[in-house]
């Protein structure tokens, strides 16, 4: 008699400590969900990998944290491009002098190109930045209604001052071959600055801008209500916040957010900053 209560106590108290780990387990499966949502609040488009970096507290790995997103409907859907936005100008001759650079610091070179971002209610806008290629900071953008050279001069201008360029700054600037590019104010105001102009011949050799569009656009604005151009400049300036500030970059060390490693690199010897290598596509 005494047998068969120590076995019945023994199941007894196997069930319990199942149940009690299946509870723990919910329980965690619950708060990573959980957070999951209050992220997606800010980063509306962000994949569940990259999620991952910003939840706390988390005892799963990020493999499994992956799945079980992927498995409660965090999936997301990539939007297709369908409006080109460069013409390129086969007059422009100015050389590519970023491929197989290699950089130290912020400043050195920087990347911008246009794109279009399609309203809610079907109207075309068009959305420049500029990127720090260094530190990955998205340093100034401009949304307009259309695809004039001035859109590009107010984001330029807005870059200069807020890294505060003076005329020996020694930086190059890297765009595509588009007519806005090749624009003489446009010119004027990079000469102005003795800031050296660099242009690829294909859009992908401007790499590094035409991923953060890619970014912006999908992971933030087409989850957002945008009918008019206040409600983009707004969305943009909000994405824009969320980009730097917030989101971890998987190039940065320790997957720092671009403003994140940018306050690192200040309070840093110079000598102690990691190296960027940009890929050189001739390379064989």
């Amino acid at each position: 008699m005494t047998h068969l209560y120590s076995i019945a106590h023994s199941s007894r108290q196997g069930l319990h400590q199942f149940l009690a780990r299946q509870s723990s387990k919910d329980f965690q499966v619950d708060q990573v969900i959980g957070q999951a949502m209050a992220i997606r609040k800010r980063h509306p488009n962000m994949g569940c990998r990259t999620m991952y970096d910003l939840m706390q507290e988390v005892d799963f790995g990020r493999d499994l944290c992956e799945r079980i997103l992927l498995n409660n409907g965090f999936r997301i859907r990539r939007k297709k491009s369908l409006i080109k936005t460069t013409i390129s100008n086969p007059w422009l001759r100015y050389p590519d002098l970023i491929k197989g650079l290699i950089l130290t610091g912020i400043n050195q070179v920087w990347q911008t190109d246009i794109t279009y971002f399609l309203s809610s209610n079907g109207k075309v806008f068009f959305i420049v930045f500029m990127v720090d290629v260094y530190s990955r900071k998205i340093i100034a953008w401009s949304a307009n209604d259309h695809m004039q050279a001035e859109a590009n001069i107010t984001c330029l201008q807005h870059a200069i001052i807020s890294r505060n360029i003076s005329a020996d700054s020694k930086l190059i600037h890297h765009s595509d071959r588009g007519g806005q590019y090749g624009d003489k104010d446009y010119i004027a105001l990079l000469k102005s600055y003795q800031i050296r102009i660099s242009m690829c011949k294909e859009a992908w050799q401007n790499a590094y801008t035409e991923r953060i569009n890619g970014t912006l656009k999908n992971a933030y604005l087409y989850s957002w209500n945008i009918e008019g151009l206040s409600d983009l400049r707004r969305a943009v300036r909000r994405a824009v916040h969320a980009y730097n500030s917030e989101k971890p970059h998987r190039n940065l060390p320790g997957r720092m957010n671009p403003m994140a490693f940018e306050k690192h690199l200040a309070s840093t010897k110079k000598n102690t900053h990691p190296i960027v290598e940009i890929f050189n596509y001739e390379k064989k």
